[in-house]
């Protein structure tokens, strides 16, 4: 029998809180709530939720700083950021904190419930072939979801290292966007090709010597892109 999955929902709105809570619920999930960001932190370290969904813009601490915080405490469950900003800088600095994806307000619930369950499904599952691989001076173990170069352990988001999985796996071939998108965050997923080129640069940044020009993951036009030990 499946645990049932809870999810904290950190949202200063208390109607939006509450009618996130009650479809969560609807769907499933066990929910716990909290109206500020430093409420929503100690819920989290406490509790450790499977997933949590987090406004960016709370009081006490913003979601920008919970996401940091959990991150730094070594507390790896998925993060949806909530946000009703749309600038491109928003969701990079988004991901910079640890953040594994953003929904932008106003949302469809149908795309939020989508989202949470792609990302718990992605959660779940246990990568297919090696067990570590191997490239210029890094490796990623995947028992224990590990990443390391030159001996030292980077720091990876739980979807940087899905999505870095994904490239070692399939290793020389080219990767439309559509595939991976399809492949790493599941059929479901309602997020841009535009949210995938930022994951990538993000991890091009952690794991290639020069991100600029990446020795690994390439960058194969009018296709996606192709990873090279």
């Amino acid at each position: 029998m499946n645990r049932q999955k809870t999810i904290l929902v950190v949202e200063d709105d208390e109607a939006l809180r509450l009618g996130l809570e009650e479809n969560l619920i609807v769907a499933g999930y066990r929910v716990l709530t909290a109206g500020t960001g430093t409420e929503g932190l100690k819920l989290a370290v406490e509790r450790k939720p499977d997933l949590v969904i987090l406004d960016v813009m709370l009081p006490g601490a913003t979601g920008y700083d919970v996401c940091r915080s959990l991150r730094e405490k070594k507390l790896y469950m998925p993060i949806v950021m909530l946000t009703a900003r749309k600038e491109e800088f928003d969701k990079l600095v988004g991901f910079d904190m640890g953040a594994d994806d953003y929904v932008t307000k106003p949302f469809s619930l149908k795309e939020l419930l989508a989202r949470v369950k792609a990302i718990m499904a992605r959660s779940e599952r246990r990568p297919d072939g090696e067990e570590r691989y191997r490239f210029g001076d890094a490796v990623l173990e995947m028992a224990s979801r590990t990443f390391t170069c030159k001996g030292k352990e980077v720091t990876l988001t739980r979807t940087e290292f899905d999505l870095l999985a994904y490239f070692a796996a399939n290793e020389g071939k080219s990767l439309s966007r559509e595939a991976i998108l399809k492949d790493v965050w599941g059929l479901e997923y309602y997020g841009t090709q535009r949210s995938l080129d930022t994951f990538v640069a993000m991890l091009r940044a952690k794991i290639e010597k020069n991100p600029k020009e990446p020795a690994h993951i390439l960058t194969v036009h009018g296709v996606g892109y192709k990873f090279i030990k």
